[in-house]
């Protein structure tokens, strides 16, 4: 089950606070989008952590989330199902998105690797991500993460924010390289695409007028 917090967000902020609960994990999660990159980050999976502070971080989107779940079995679940609230409170926090630019892009290298990520803000769930090889895929980064739960974060994120989300690893050998590299380019592009449009601030980006 998912729930806002108690407490609802400032009037006139882009904020969010969630809460979900299931057998599997308990996650709670706020973010602010007119942030400087602040983040208090708990998941109880070091490697995640480490990616979603370097998101907050390069986004500038201030994220606290503490976040936990049956780990003993596998990450899995806490994994996504944190990033399935992150997508809820990003939906929650761009509301009608009027403003905003929509469209972001980023190519991020990472030492030996390099992803690109691009981003529309389309109310329209979608996600293309190619790059990755099957070793990747397979292999535990600091003993939890496994590769494979990139493309779980990614996908969580995109259908539960309503955003069209291509990513591209253009390169890479060391796994922890093509996993932060992947992330960081999101952050960035994510930046890009919720930033205020200064040219149109009450405008909402669509020939539809509603996204």
């Amino acid at each position: 089950m998912q729930t806002p917090d108690a407490q609802p967000a400032r009037a006139g902020r882009r904020t969010a606070s969630l809460t979900r609960a299931t057998s599997e994990s308990t996650v709670r999660l706020s973010l602010n989008l007119e942030g400087t990159g602040v983040s208090r980050i708990s998941t109880t999976v070091p490697f995640y952590d480490h990616m979603l502070t370097a998101l907050s971080k390069h986004s500038l989107i201030d994220l606290e989330v503490e976040a936990s779940g049956d780990t003993e079995i596998d990450v899995h679940h806490t994994v996504e199902d944190t990033a399935i609230v992150l997508g809820e409170a990003l939906r929650e926090a761009l509301g009608d998105k009027r403003g905003i630019r929509r469209f972001g892009q980023a190519t991020v290298p990472l030492d030996e690797a390099l992803a690109r990520a691009v981003v529309d803000i389309s109310g329209r769930p979608y996600l293309v991500h190619e790059g990755e090889s099957e070793a990747f895929a397979h292999h535990l980064i600091g003993g939890h993460f496994t590769g494979s739960m990139v493309r779980h974060v990614l996908e969580a994120i995109a259908y539960h924010a309503g955003i069209c989300l291509h990513v591209d690893l253009l390169r890479g050998r060391d796994p922890h390289h093509i996993a932060e590299a992947q992330f960081k380019a999101l952050a960035r592009a994510l930046r890009e695409a919720v930033e205020p449009d200064p040219r149109v601030p009450e405008a909402i980006p669509s020939t539809k007028g509603a996204l």
